[in-house]
């Protein structure tokens, strides 16, 4: 079934904090987006507590009340905002197609900002304690850990870099890696193990993380011995990377790197023109809300010169 005949000027795929700012300033340029939300609007934010190092909020503000005012917000100043998930897209001519699971839609340009997930070990208790003590982003949440002890899984550089982070507010920190070798650069593994706040257990298997309304610890089995363990923490993050959201665009003709991240050709172009992009779908390194509402905001602006010098094409 159609969304309708008519050819938007821009669609918007994603709602985190790039795609509602991209949404904003399209709004308010007279665009008229259509932004595609997905069916849980909101992005990652949606699975945080407190959120306080987003510019504005002096006391801090809960992660789902900030992407709600942010929604309320973009719908003010007029933007269509459904709630459907984007399941394929034809890039090959113009105008555009979206689809998703109900409809087809047509665009003279997009904007990709579905963003990237963190990876997980899938443990029983993982998900359920989010926000309350597992988290995979340190520099987001690590300032709620003061004097307390954390455990940082993986053995890359990510796992490395997070944890010496968090030696600035835990009282320790263990790495857990199920190797007994890393894969981390000689140099950040050579930081983390020169660090007196920073311990490692190697060669183990997470099994579950431990805690009834917070985290308590984490159980690991020996992958030698067999022996199981419970290791205590009152904090666990998830340091085995992304995985952003690019999947349905590189099918469509969209270039990304080895690890799935889109590639930039000129500020926030992709490699098709008129398909322009933002937040972590591109962003490895920052991961951090502000960093990719400024980028929906530099996609929109560039999206708003493109159909302009376009004009009526």
């Amino acid at each position: 079934m159609d969304g309708n005949n008519q050819i938007k000027n821009v669609i918007i795929i994603g709602s985190g904090p790039a795609g509602l700012t991209a949404a904003l300033y399209a709004a308010r340029a007279e665009l008229k987006p259509l932004l595609i939300a997905g069916f849980k609007p909101g992005g990652q934010l949606m699975d945080t507590t407190e959120v306080e190092n987003y510019p504005g909020f002096v006391e801090g503000i809960m992660g789902p009340e900030l992407m709600d005012n942010m929604i309320k917000q973009v719908a003010r100043f007029g933007t269509e905002i459904i709630n459907e998930n984007a399941t394929s897209v034809g890039f090959s001519k113009k105008p555009f197609i979206v689809r998703t699971d109900k409809a087809e839609y047509q665009a003279k340009t997009v904007i990709i900002a579905t963003g990237a997930e963190a990876n997980w070990l899938d443990l029983p208790n993982e998900q359920r304690l989010r926000g309350h003590g597992v988290s995979a982003c340190a520099t987001c949440d690590g300032f709620f850990f003061k004097e307390k002890e954390v455990v940082v899984i993986g053995g890359g550089d990510t796992a490395m870099e997070e944890a010496t982070f968090l030696t600035r507010f835990a009282s320790h920190v263990t790495i857990v890696h199920r190797r007994d070798e890393f894969r981390a650069s000689k140099i950040m593994l050579k930081r983390a193990q020169g660090n007196p706040k920073i311990s490692f257990i190697t060669n183990v298997t997470v099994t579950d993380v431990l805690g009834e309304n917070s985290v308590e610890g984490i159980k690991i089995v020996d992958n030698k011995t067999g022996e199981e363990k419970i290791v205590k923490a009152q904090g666990y993050f998830s340091a085995i990377g992304h995985t952003p959201n690019t999947k349905i665009f590189a099918a469509a003709g969209i270039e990304v790197d080895p690890k799935g991240y889109i590639v930039l050709k000129n500020h926030t172009r992709s490699n098709i023109e008129g398909v322009f992009v933002a937040g972590d779908v591109n962003d490895p390194r920052y991961r951090q809300a502000v960093v990719a509402a400024g980028m929906g905001c530099m996609a929109a602006l560039d999206v708003e010169k493109y159909l302009a010098e376009k004009g009526s094409e």
